[in-house]
């Protein structure tokens, strides 16, 4: 007897934790996706195109020389890991804008860069500041992105890959796949 009540008490919440997964916020994925895609392709654009880093094996071959290249430094796997680190960080730069015309909804940049120009602030009436617990949540979402493609973003980083924002976060993530604004640069 006891065990039938064991077995029904384990088949009751299995089925109540599977009822209980959430489901990822597409706005919210979305929005984090494309601004992964925007901080590194600023965090790239900043670097020097004429650095270059050692990539390849450090051994010494029979003959006593040793196989290793340069590359580009702004986009070698090493900085687009150290890069990916700190992505996350740019997060509270962001908040939820809604398009005046369309009412989409999607997180947009509205701080401006340190580099920016001084007259490069954004129109604030079309965006909505919920204060930091929006910004955490889009830092989430961004970990979360990082952390389950961050070799999908090195690759397409790492080749140059035309077009990164639909590449990463519709046809790799499927983030922004039902998205209306999946063509629109952040």
């Amino acid at each position: 007897m006891a065990s039938w009540i064991i077995q029904i008490t384990v088949m009751v919440l299995s089925v109540f934790i599977s009822s209980c997964q959430g489901k990822k916020d597409k706005v919210l994925y979305c929005s984090a996706c494309k601004a992964i895609v925007d901080e590194l392709n600023y965090s790239i654009s900043q670097v020097d195109p004429k650095k270059t880093i050692h990539v390849g094996s450090f051994r010494l071959n029979p003959d006593g020389t040793m196989q290793d290249k340069k590359v580009p430094l702004a986009r070698s796997e090493t900085h687009l890991s150290e890069l990916l680190d700190g992505v996350c960080n740019s997060m509270s730069d962001y908040a939820m804008y809604v398009d005046p015309d369309t009412q989409e909804k999607q997180y947009k940049r509205f701080a401006p860069r340190s580099s920016g120009a001084k007259g490069d602030f954004p129109d604030f009436n079309n965006f909505q500041f919920d204060g930091p617990e929006a910004s955490n949540a889009l830092k989430f979402a961004c970990e979360s992105v990082v952390e389950e493609l961050e070799d999908d973003i090195i690759s397409l980083f790492s080749q140059d890959t035309e077009h990164v924002h639909q590449q990463l976060c519709n046809t790799v993530s499927d983030y922004c796949k039902d998205s209306a604004h999946t063509n629109e640069e952040l």
